[in-house]
């Protein structure tokens, strides 16, 4: 029997779903980082602020991060700005289109020798264990056939007394709002990605894989399992996101 998985709406095998996902993020790479200001209303800043906020990389000594699935390196960039001089930043994506940009914005920034990039299944790291001082993924983990095998890579990577940190959308838990968020999700955004990026149905799967994600409360489950230790999330904007964390100890 084949396994299957969720595509969006739709139930594909397992195997077949990393090479849809990457034709989304071909299609949408040169767009990318403009569709989100344009469909959070420049709310993803805030919430890529509180990421970082939360990485607290050190004004001094040493510290490396992991952005996983980060290929724009838009997380990378913000870590590296936040922290000292010895801040390294490595960006993993499987999607060269994605990690092409990441590389021009270094590029612009002088950072070549700061952020590194590699083309990278998040379900198959090329790091050695223990490497990472921190592990970050954002608005990326949903992409993943394979979420608990890309958690439990995270965790191997880590160093003893590392952390990894998920930012990614949740379930809208206002009353109003979520009806309100259903309406923009399915109807706006799609029109907005056709408009801007000439590609409604890549943001109409995007919206439909938020809606498959799980629950606060079951991803930090997940996070468990994997082996992580002080699990917690914090739900911001209504329930519109959650940033999760979760201990290598």
């Amino acid at each position: 029997m084949t396994n299957t998985t969720h595509f969006g709406s739709q139930q594909v095998p397992l195997e077949d779903k990393q090479a849809l996902v990457d034709d989304v993020f071909h299609s949408v790479a040169r767009r990318y980082d403009l569709m989100n200001d344009l469909m959070s209303f420049g709310l993803h800043r805030a919430w890529k602020d509180a990421l970082v906020t939360a990485v607290n990389p050190p004004r001094n000594g040493p510290f490396a991060l992991l952005d996983i699935a980060g290929g724009t390196g838009d997380i990378a960039l913000r870590v590296v700005a936040s922290g000292g001089p010895e801040t390294r930043a490595t960006v993993s994506d499987i999607n060269a289109d994605m990690l092409d940009v990441g590389r021009e914005r270094a590029a612009a920034r002088a950072l070549e020798d700061v952020i590194t990039f590699a083309e990278a299944n998040a379900e198959a790291l090329p790091f050695a264990d223990k490497s990472f001082d921190a592990a970050t993924i954002a608005f990326g983990i949903r992409n993943v056939p394979r979420i608990e095998q890309a958690l439990a890579e995270a965790y191997r990577v880590l160093k003893i007394g590392g952390r990894f940190f998920c930012l990614e959308f949740s379930a809208v838990d206002v009353p109003g709002l979520d009806r309100l968020y259903d309406f923009y999700s399915f109807n706006v955004i799609p029109a907005l990605g056709r408009a801007v990026a000439g590609d409604a149905e890549s943001y109409r799967y995007l919206v439909e894989s938020i809606r498959r994600f799980p629950s606060p409360q079951n991803f930090a489950a997940m996070l468990r399992t994997a082996g992580f230790a002080r699990v917690s999330y914090q739900q911001m904007s209504g329930g519109i996101v959650a940033l999760h964390s979760g201990w290598r100890l």
